[in-house]
């Protein structure tokens, strides 16, 4: 583990803040922090296990050879170059708070001034049977490069032996109807219908089944009526099973199991319905709200210690009513930026401020001139028009200029054609396959 100095004139004595998590939390407040330390003492350190930044939003359309990895994925030092930051590429196994210093894995320790955890989230199982062994996951890049080599290898086993269908090898279970939920379901729908149908002509589409299973009442739960009602006639419209008000009991190697007593043969469960905060959030030894996430202040710091903000997934903010903030890329970006002002009025010994998330809405996308757009404003789009709404957000928002351009230029291929991308199988066969697996 090495840092790259890009700034050797900062005083080693200048105040030393240390971001832990490259994600929208951690590189919003390094970005900021990074443009104050042109203008002030100030020593900025950015850690985080990948080299890389990775645009959750998208990563469904990485599972489903709509995008390569590496369209959704950006290295850190190139995102933060220019800007006077250490980027530290290193685990995080512990935090001592009192003695401001920060264990890696490996032995190494880093000390701080001020820390900033803006750790993330991982998948949460809830302590369902066979989670844990058997689902995919769908939070990382490996993640989604390991669920693509699984699907494609499915296809491939299924058009050398079609009999495999009776046997739940065609049947896809997506547990989970949130955004992350429906938007996969949808893009397999039409992967299959679009893609493998070409690809595949010994495979009978018809054969094969994508589930999407919610134990609430509808789709999409945050969102309208309206919206939930568009989402679940569009799945259904593009031959999605949408089964809702059914929980998930178990997960076995080729079985789900649901809370009705009814089961279903299949090999692939992929799980989004729901994650956990860092389990960093215990190592600070501070009080954490029922979701297991940060108690924090107003301002985003812990009570009764100015040295320690915790920010995105991993903190228990709060809106104006008392409920704990939605964890979505907006709220992590924003309390970011804030956090990162708030460093910097600290250190100027000024007040901090509180923080107030401005919502500018929710979308979905339920697959091709498909989508939902509730907009702060109120309007609510849908179909045609949402979809483009949605297609315009994400590449604002997308990190990396070239990721935009490839991104825009890989949907306007799939428009035109109706086509994924390269779908190659990089993994050996299903025999050493582990679905949880993330690699790093």
């Amino acid at each position: 583990m090495q840092m790259n100095r890009q700034r050797d004139e900062v005083a080693e004595d200048a105040p030393h803040v240390v971001i832990i998590g490259g994600g929208f939390a951690g590189l919003a407040a390094a970005r900021r922090l990074g443009d104050a330390a042109q203008r002030m003492p100030l020593r900025v350190t950015l850690v985080d296990r990948n080299n890389y930044h990775t645009f959750q939003p998208l990563i469904y359309q990485a599972a489903t050879a709509s995008l390569e990895p590496h369209n959704i994925g950006q290295n850190l030092r190139s995102e933060l170059r220019g800007r006077p930051i250490d980027v530290l590429y290193g685990e995080v196994e512990d935090i001592d708070a009192e003695a401001k210093r920060i264990d890696l894995v490996g032995g190494d320790h880093l000390s701080f001034d001020i820390l900033v955890l803006a750790a993330g989230a991982e998948t949460a199982s809830y302590g369902i049977e066979g989670v844990e062994e058997h689902a995919f996951n769908l939070k990382w890049l490996p993640d989604a490069t390991r669920l693509r080599d699984h699907l494609l290898q499915t296809f491939e086993r299924l058009e050398a032996d079609p009999a495999l269908a009776s046997s739940g090898e065609a049947t896809f279970v997506v547990a989970g109807a949130g955004p992350t939920g429906v938007e996969l379901s949808g893009a397999l729908a039409e992967l299959i219908d679009r893609v493998i149908r070409r690809d595949h002509p010994r495979l009978d589409p018809d054969a094969t089944r994508v589930v999407l299973v919610e134990m609430d009442d509808d789709v999409l739960p945050p969102y309208q009526a309206a919206s939930r009602q568009y989402a679940h006639q569009s799945l259904e419209a593009r031959g999605v099973e949408v089964r809702t008000g059914t929980a998930i009991d178990q997960v076995s190697a080729d079985e789900v199991r649901f809370s009705d007593g009814e089961s279903l043969s299949t090999r692939t469960v992929v799980w989004t319905a729901g994650v956990r905060p860092n389990p960093l959030a215990e190592a600070l030894g501070v009080e954490l709200t029922d979701a297991g996430r940060v108690a924090v202040e107003p301002d985003l710091r812990l009570a009764d210690r100015d040295d320690v903000f915790v920010i995105g997934d991993v903190a228990g903010a709060r809106d104006e009513d008392g409920e704990e903030l939605p964890q979505l890329a907006p709220v992590a970006i924003q309390q970011g930026r804030h956090a990162a002002l708030q460093v910097v009025r600290t250190l100027r010994s000024k007040p901090t401020t509180p923080f107030h998330f401005q919502s500018k809405g929710q979308m979905a996308t339920i697959g091709r001139r498909s989508a939902v757009a509730e907009l702060a404003s109120g309007t609510r789009l849908e179909g045609t028009i949402g979809w483009l709404a949605w297609l315009a957000l994400h590449l604002l928002t997308l990190v990396g200029f070239r990721n935009r351009v490839s991104v825009l230029l890989n949907w306007t291929y799939n428009w035109f054609t109706a086509d994924r991308a390269a779908r190659l199988i990089l993994r050996p066969s299903r025999a050493t396959e582990d679905p949880t697996d993330r690699g790093n």
